[in-house]
C-alpha cells in the first residue's frame, strides 16, 4: 500500500510541475532556439532546464517572477554547453521560428500590408540584411537585442537572466542599437 501511495504522490507531483511549466514552455522554446541556432539544440537546452528544475519544482512556487528565471538558468546551461563543448561562437537566431501565426518574428516586424511579389521579395531581403548585421553583432549586443527588441523583456527581467545591473543593458541596448543601426546603413 505504501508503493502505491507513494507512487501516487509522485505522479501527482510530476502532473504539477507539468501545469507549472506548460504556459512558459513555448517562448522558453523560442529563446532556447535564439540562444543555439537550430531547432534540435534547442530541444536539448529545453530539456536540460527542465532536468535541471524538476529537482527544485518546491522552490520555483516561491519564485516570483518564474519565466526570467528560467531564462537565466536556461542562459547559464547554454553558457556552460558552450564553454563545455567549445563550438561554435555564441549564435542568436531569430528567422526561422514559426510562432502561431505561421510567422518568424522578424517576419512580423518587416511584414508589409502588401502582398505583391516586389514587396515579399523586399521584405525578404530586409529580414536577410537585419540576419545579417545581428550575425556581426557581438555575443552580448546581439542577446540584449534579442531579449529585449525580438521577445519582448523588460530591462529588469534582464538584469535578472543576464546579470548585469540594469545600467549595464542600458548602456549595451543603447550601443547594440547604434552598431546594428550603422550595420543596416552600411548594407
Amino acid at each position: 500500500m505504501a508503493k502505491i501511495l507513494a507512487f501516487t504522490s509522485k505522479r501527482a507531483e510530476q502532473a504539477h510541475f507539468e501545469r507549472m511549466m506548460r504556459p512558459h514552455l513555448e517562448q522558453l522554446y523560442r529563446v532556447a532556439y535564439r540562444f543555439t541556432g537550430n531547432a534540435h539544440d534547442a530541444e536539448d537546452l529545453l530539456q536540460d532546464l527542465l532536468i535541471k528544475v524538476y529537482p527544485r519544482r518546491e522552490e520555483l512556487k516561491q519564485v516570483e517572477k518564474l519565466r526570467p528565471w528560467l531564462v537565466r538558468v536556461m542562459y547559464n546551461l547554454f553558457i556552460d554547453n558552450q564553454r563545455r563543448h567549445s563550438r561554435s561562437p555564441v549564435h542568436l537566431a531569430v528567422d526561422n521560428y514559426d510562432n502561431e501565426e505561421g510567422q518568424a518574428p522578424l517576419e512580423q516586424v518587416t511584414a508589409c500590408e502588401s502582398t505583391n511579389p516586389e514587396a515579399a521579395t523586399s521584405r525578404d531581403c530586409d529580414i536577410d540584411q537585419l540576419q545579417s548585421a545581428l550575425d556581426r553583432l557581438s555575443d552580448d549586443h546581439r542577446l540584449v537585442i534579442s531579449l529585449h527588441d525580438i521577445e519582448g523583456y523588460t530591462l529588469e527581467e534582464m538584469t535578472e537572466i543576464v546579470g548585469c545591473p540594469i545600467g549595464t543593458l542600458k548602456s549595451r541596448l543603447h550601443r547594440a542599437r547604434a552598431r546594428l543601426r550603422a550595420l543596416l546603413e552600411d548594407a
